[in-house]
């Protein structure tokens, strides 16, 4: 078992592209519901929008951080405009009001910070990779069998769970898949702690073998094959970048990419067999054409 990341269909989030983003989305749905918005803010904060990106780019910070504060202005300004104006608004409308909110207090050190305007439930995650520091998404837990690398288990987490916390349901939802055939569990070191208690044996990996069991330290070894079958999820079967919306949308895309997943190995099987099976009628029919020659060339002139 492991688990990854599953980046959600989002840009890059910056204050600055929040800020615009939220008051261009309040203004169309607040226009949508026949809410007259006075001053938009629509070409001044597109250029706003603009220069901070290039002051950022030339390194002149103040700048940049000048035009990030006026956009925050505009969007408060907006927000407070659409609340005079409609007291009781839709749930759509609400929402997104409330998302705003988020938007306008939230500083650079807070927690459960908004991420995308379209999708709050997007988490910031560091996996302490080099080539991506942060990825922004929600975790997915992913189970793997030990001969073959079938996929018996993908379950996606909203927020930012530690590992071991995604132990229990990821051995539940194994068993709701298998029944109760799981005997042993390998997992690496970000699981220590976990707080599992239950009938299957967890094995955590460890730096040195130690003493323990050559046997075992073979298997725990193994356990490095999960690897490979997250790279394909990503790379091969739409993991990597999820186009569907909310925490059901992140549900549903790890179970399909799993499902895809496993079609593939049992078609690239089921393709292995009939050529097999094609080869050996091939040669039952090379021996018989030799052996319907040879019979031939026997028979007298």
């Amino acid at each position: 078992m492991d688990t990854t990341v599953q980046t959600k269909a989002v840009r890059y989030p910056t204050d600055a592209r929040l800020y615009h983003r939220c008051r261009e989305r309040l203004v169309k749905a607040a226009r949508r519901e026949g809410v007259v918005v006075k001053q938009s803010y629509q070409h001044v904060g597109k250029r706003l929008l603009l220069g901070s990106s290039r002051y950022a780019h030339a390194r002149q910070m103040k700048r940049a951080r000048a035009c990030t504060r006026k956009l925050r202005t505009q969007l408060g300004r907006v927000v407070r405009e659409i609340e005079r104006q409609v007291p009781e608004p839709s749930e759509k409308l609400a929402q997104l009001l409330a998302t705003a909110h988020r938007i306008y207090a939230q500083q650079r050190h807070d927690k459960n910070k908004v991420y995308s305007v379209h999708e709050p439930e997007v988490e910031c995650i560091a996996k302490g990779k080099a080539g991506k520091p942060y990825e922004f998404g929600n975790q997915v837990s992913v189970a793997v069998t030990s001969r073959g690398g079938w996929l018996v288990g993908a379950k996606s987490f909203t927020g930012n769970p530690y590992d071991g916390h995604t132990l229990a349901e990821q051995i539940k939802q194994v068993g709701n898949m298998i029944g109760d055939r799981v005997g042993e569990a390998h997992v690496d070191m970000g699981y220590r702690g976990h707080d599992y208690d239950g009938s299957v044996t967890i094995h955590v990996d460890k730096r040195s073998r130690g003493r323990t069991a050559r046997r075992l330290w073979r298997w725990m070894k193994r356990r490095a094959a999960v690897e490979p079958s997250i790279g394909h999820l990503k790379n091969e079967h739409r993991l990597e970048r999820n186009r569907l919306k909310g925490v059901e949308g992140n549900a549903i895309n790890a179970v399909l990419a799993a499902a895809a997943m496993n079609f593939h190995k049992l078609l690239g099987a089921c393709w292995l067999h009939f050529l097999r099976a094609l080869m050996g009628i091939c040669s039952q029919f090379r021996l018989m054409a030799t052996t319907t020659g040879l019979l031939v060339s026997c028979k007298p002139i």
